[in-house]
């Protein structure tokens, strides 16, 4: 299988992108709604049902000098709630400047006409993209199925 998920984890919103292992592309799909540290479950697993990933992959906030912070606590609940809930494999990866670069990309595709200022909530799918997006790039890429 070659879908996964990513995730943008906040205490509002998630961020959620799929990608492809065998291009090693990604792109934003939604921002679900986040209340009392849970996401809109229903929402996503009607994505997951879509999608059908095989692997799901949660930004891990870190500092700068790559030490865990309060906002890591939140996103390896999420990895674990998400690793019971659908029975797959979760990985962690870091998140430094993602939603830095998401924000930049928004801005770029903004200028270029293609976004508008109402779409701003995207910018955190979009993080959820750049997360997926560096964890592909720095994974084996995936085997074809004989």
């Amino acid at each position: 299988m070659s879908c996964v998920f990513g995730f943008d984890y906040g205490s509002r919103l998630l961020g959620v992108a799929v990608g492809n292992r065998f291009t090693g592309s990604a792109r934003a799909i939604a921002a679900i709604a986040v209340r009392d540290g849970d996401p809109d479950w229903t929402r996503l697993d009607a994505l997951r049902r879509e999608w059908m990933p095989d692997t799901l992959v949660v930004g891990l906030p870190l500092t700068l000098d790559g030490e865990e912070q309060p906002a890591s606590r939140g996103a390896r609940r999420l990895a674990d709630k998400l690793g019971q809930r659908y029975g797959l494999p979760v990985e962690l990866a870091d998140e430094r400047h993602s939603s830095r670069e998401a924000a930049q990309r928004f801005a770029s595709a903004r200028a270029a006409g293609l976004k508008k200022r109402r779409d701003a909530a995207t910018i955190d799918a979009e993080a959820a993209a750049v997360i997926l997006e560096r964890w592909l790039a720095s994974s084996p890429p995936a085997a074809l199925d004989r």
